[in-house]
């Protein structure tokens, strides 16, 4: 009889689908060989550090060259803790917090190239939870739990490009992800190539993100729930692609140019759209598909897939 049981709960297991970005690297436009850097790598070959206080995080972000950070219990830290090239931060079991302040990736002197971000709980941010700044390249921030914080969640901006952001949990929050500095920046063009994926946009209000001159921004697989302002905005001529979603209660699901911003560019195909509005669209927007390969879920698996795989605890 235990035997039996075992058995069932093992084919059980087994019918139970991965989450679709692989424990060695990412999905998207974080994977593409570009701008000298072949996919996204992190700290792999560093040191390992186990960081439990936010001076040791603000000390070894900082360092020069490749570092394995576990970040272990909640760490409080405040303002923007900057992290520079070939890093790996990682948080440790279920637990793993920063609270207070965010991290900024790269400054003006220092790039931000090659990093890492995984299973961490980020909350009460002062300014930013996640920047991605300052011609920041190369970025994955997968599974973590982000909410409660001042401005932006996650914003990915002035010349960065080659991002991947996958899995997270964004909750308790208004602004969550803004792609592009402002509508006068116009550096951002030909940049801020981003993939957005697998992401559960539960009860925040906006920028799902709000684009500005990227192109394509991918965004496919994420479950959009009780959004009250909109979920995607397209403007400034980004070129959005939006594939396969889940848009529950979201009276405004896509915008096509948003407050002052002038018009962007976006494709939707194969979406869902429950006790939700008719989405915007405008024009056309060079396909991910001629940068990386990937495989889209059946937008009616979604809503379970991403609550069972996003934020912590579940790589």
């Amino acid at each position: 009889m235990l035997f039996r049981l075992a058995a069932a709960a093992a084919l059980l297991l087994a019918l139970v689908p991965a989450p679709a970005s692989a424990a060695d690297g990412p999905i998207g436009f974080a994977s593409v060989n570009a701008l000298g850097q072949n996919g996204t790598t992190g700290g792999a070959g560093g040191t390992e550090v186990t960081i439990t206080t936010g001076a040791q995080l603000r000390d070894y972000a900082g360092r020069a060259g490749a570092y394995i950070l576990r970040i272990q219990g909640r760490i409080q830290i405040s303002d923007m803790v900057t992290v520079v090239a070939n890093k790996s931060i990682l948080g440790v079991g279920s637990t793993a917090e920063i609270t207070g302040g965010g991290l900024q990736l790269g400054s003006t002197t220092r790039p931000g190239n090659n990093v890492i971000i995984r299973n961490i709980r980020f909350t009460n941010a002062e300014d930013d939870s996640i920047s991605v700044t300052n011609k920041a390249h190369h970025v994955w921030i997968d599974h973590n739990d982000l909410s409660a914080g001042y401005d932006g969640l996650l914003d990915v901006k002035r010349e960065s490009d080659y991002v991947t952001v996958s899995w997270n949990k964004f909750h308790h929050h208004s602004k969550a992800m803004l792609l592009g500095h402002s509508d006068t920046y116009t550096a951002d063009i030909g940049k801020l190539r981003v993939t957005y994926h697998h992401n559960f946009f539960d009860g925040t209000d906006q920028r799902h993100p709000r684009a500005r001159f990227g192109e394509p921004v991918h965004v496919f697989n994420n479950y959009y729930r009780n959004n009250s302002l909109y979920g995607i905005a397209s403007t400034q001529n980004a070129g959005v692609l939006v594939e396969g979603n889940y848009f529950e209660n979201v009276a405004h699901p896509i915008h096509v140019g948003y407050a002052e911003s002038d018009p962007g560019r976006v494709v939707e195909r194969r979406n869902v759209y429950v006790n939700s509005g008719a989405p915007e669209t405008a024009g056309s927007v060079v396909e991910p598909g001629t940068y990386y390969a990937y495989t889209l879920d059946d937008p009616a698996t979604v809503p379970a897939k991403v609550q069972a795989g996003a934020g912590v605890g579940k790589i």
